[in-house]
């Protein structure tokens, strides 16, 4: 019996090799999140654990980008109403942590744009393939706000506490080749392999022991679970963060195309 999906407004679902299941965002030019999108994403992994005919799964984006993170709509609503910063608290902590306690084994296929809670899912997948022509971005502080939706976690673990901070603290993107250099991804490959890529990786994770592989992402993920607290504290204060004057001015600098300026008479 096939296993049955909810219906999502943003997730394309296809299975491109026998235990394979594709995830494609789908939402507009850049795959932007409003909340129904974000929280598809932090729900939908638990139907993949009860799905047993599936083995690996792929992530990637529609088109130009893998995901450009919040829309402007959510973003505002953040700024302007308590109800949905705790919306977003409870549903942004939801997404990591099912995240890490996914058990099977996650490709995400960089195409484009990564940034926000696509970036989260890209960073927490156990393999991370990106086209030669991806850019990442965690422009979180560039819009007044603290780094909260997944960096603090896996970052650091990633490529070190000296190029998280760098990246993190100055909002600066990095293009795939030298986030391979750092160790931030597992591979770069040219934007025409990419996807044939990601499908051969997934497919030879199905050829594997399935509890071996699952065991093994288990043990290796307790470092994540170890951080938890981190990750707690960065969230929290993202969340605190859309509540105060900054990301106002972050916001409005985005909308109208130019450099943010901040007070820099700063109460932290």
């Amino acid at each position: 019996m096939t296993y049955t999906y909810p219906v999502y407004e943003s997730l394309k679902l296809d299975r491109p090799a026998d235990q394979v299941l594709r995830i494609t965002m789908s939402r507009g030019k850049m795959n932007a999140m409003d909340f129904d999108f974000h929280h598809a994403m932090a729900t939908i992994w638990q139907h993949i654990e009860d799905d047993p005919s599936v083995s690996a799964v792929i992530v990637t984006g529609e088109g130009r980008a893998f995901s450009a993170g919040g829309d402007f709509a959510l973003e505002e609503k953040l700024v302007n109403e308590f109800e949905w910063r705790a919306r977003m608290w409870k549903d942004g902590r939801n997404l990591v942590k099912n995240l890490i306690h996914f058990s099977k084994p996650l490709v995400s296929a960089i195409n484009g744009a990564a940034a926000g809670g696509g970036l989260a899912v890209a960073m927490l997948s156990d393999i991370t393939i990106a086209g030669r022509s991806a850019k990442i971005v965690d422009g979180h502080v560039r819009l007044g706000v603290a780094a909260g939706d997944h960096a603090a976690i896996i970052w650091p673990l990633l490529c070190g506490m000296a190029k998280a901070k760098y990246y993190l603290m100055s909002g600066e993107h990095l293009y795939a080749e030298e986030a391979e250099r750092i160790g931030l991804i597992s591979k770069v490959v040219d934007d025409d392999k990419l996807q044939d890529t990601a499908l051969q990786v997934a497919v030879n994770l199905t050829k594997a022991s399935p509890s071996a592989i699952r065991w093994t992402k288990l043990s290796m993920n307790n470092w994540l679970t170890m951080a938890w607290p981190i990750f707690e504290n960065s969230l929290s204060l993202e969340i605190l963060g859309f509540s105060g004057p900054d990301v106002v001015e972050g916001l409005k600098a985005y909308e109208e195309k130019r450099q943010p300026v901040f007070n820099p008479n700063c109460p932290v």
